[in-house]
């Protein structure tokens, strides 16, 4: 076989580079899961502006191709009734903030229709997921306002139980000390609410019991906002492949967490090891930031060559994304980053920018464009239209 001459080759390598660009600039691109808001409150940054630090602002999402990020709002359960709820409306407030300041960049969208225009106005779409019920302190009247300044979904738990449902964390490590497991008759009220106000239920925290009470009470399709599969890694917040077909049986999809342990099953060990060697580092981060997540993810930055040998391949990730849709469809599954949410992601995945990535390692294990487009965000807009009704 002749050699091609080398202004061909170069050319070629080109084109092959830019096709999966193109390709990835064509579908509507969804993040179901990004923590920016928490971050931002604390180290008082312009996310409007580009950033050195963290995986997102609204200039580098705009090169990576995103059009909607559904913003997390989350607070951790040291707050309860009477800061929970307030605390969830200040992330809200700097999340309305940012769009005041940055009219012609983002705008906050509540349904399907609202999105698509945003997209062809040029704007990112911004849309609220409340990341943990205890932010609705056992309220219903506290569901509506959430709903009426923009929820869209509400992830039942975070890691703690409510007193409504149960956590994916405290029915696998203290199982036998909980009041109830599962949804109890007042959460089956809150599901049947959320289903009337078009608010999406997020199933990536709660336990197996409330995941199942859930599908047994929803009439309309669910989401897992940023889970993994437990076939692949065996971690609690992951979703075993029963639960993903009977997702996928409900209409609902699952978004992929790109956080390094949900992703890779040897990762928690270096991890722990990791924050074991810089125990006194990391209690004195936590003082100052009074934010054990935020004081680990400093460490991490600190000591980068060290936990930059502890991410995983990205090819893990496109493994989690390829064993989801081949196991219940294509149209399952979608991507929830979890960023400036975790302190490690695969190698490559190194913020909103990224994005490409996983579209051009689609197209290599032969996925086509219709089934890129669903992943992207074509699955999170049908099942925001089949919540909301537009």
């Amino acid at each position: 076989m002749k050699k091609l001459p080398l202004f061909l080759l170069l050319l070629l390598t080109h084109a092959q580079a830019q096709a999966p660009m193109q390709i990835h600039q064509h579908p509507i691109l969804v993040d179901t899961h990004n923590d920016v808001l928490s971050n931002e409150l604390i180290n008082k940054l312009d996310i409007g502006k580009l950033q050195t630090a963290g995986n997102f602002d609204l200039v580098r999402a705009k090169q990576g191709g995103l059009d909607a990020q559904v913003f997390s709002i989350w607070c951790g359960p040291q707050y309860g009734k009477g800061t929970a709820f307030k605390f969830a409306n200040r992330e809200i407030d700097s999340l309305y903030a940012l769009m005041a300041r940055y009219p012609f960049n983002i705008i906050l969208v509540r349904n399907a229709a609202q999105l698509e225009r945003a997209v062809k106005e040029n704007k990112l779409a911004a849309l609220i997921g409340v990341e943990g019920g205890h932010m609705i302190e056992d309220r219903m009247d506290y569901i509506d306002s959430l709903a009426k300044r923009g929820m869209c979904y509400l992830t039942l738990t975070w890691n703690n139980s409510t007193s409504w449902a149960s956590s994916a964390t405290d029915e696998t490590t203290r199982r036998d000390s909980l009041k109830h497991i599962g949804l109890t008759d007042f959460g089956k009220q809150i599901v049947h609410h959320l289903n009337d106000l078009g608010v999406m239920i997020d199933l990536s925290h709660p336990g197996e019991q409330t995941f199942y009470d859930v599908l047994a009470t929803t009439s309309k399709p669910v989401i897992a906002s940023h889970s993994c599969s437990y076939t692949l890694n065996p971690f609690r917040r992951n979703l075993k492949d029963a639960q993903l077909k009977a997702l996928a049986k409900n209409g609902g999809v699952v978004f992929v967490n790109f956080f390094s342990g949900f992703v890779d099953s040897t990762f928690f060990k270096k991890y722990d090891n990791f924050l074991t060697s810089h125990k006194r580092e990391l209690d004195s981060l936590t003082k100052i930031y009074n934010d054990q997540d935020l004081a680990i993810d400093k460490l991490f930055v600190i000591h980068k060559t060290e936990t930059e040998a502890m991410r995983p391949p990205l090819s893990l990730l496109i493994k989690h994304i390829d064993y989801i849709a081949k196991l219940i469809g294509v149209d399952h599954v979608g991507i929830g980053s979890d960023f400036d949410g975790a302190p490690s992601y695969p190698v490559g995945m190194d913020d909103v920018r990224d994005y490409p990535k996983i579209t051009a390692e689609l197209l290599k294990l032969g996925y086509t464009e219709k089934d890129i487009d669903k992943i992207l965000g074509g699955n999170f807009l049908r099942v925001l239209k089949a919540n909301t009704g537009g």
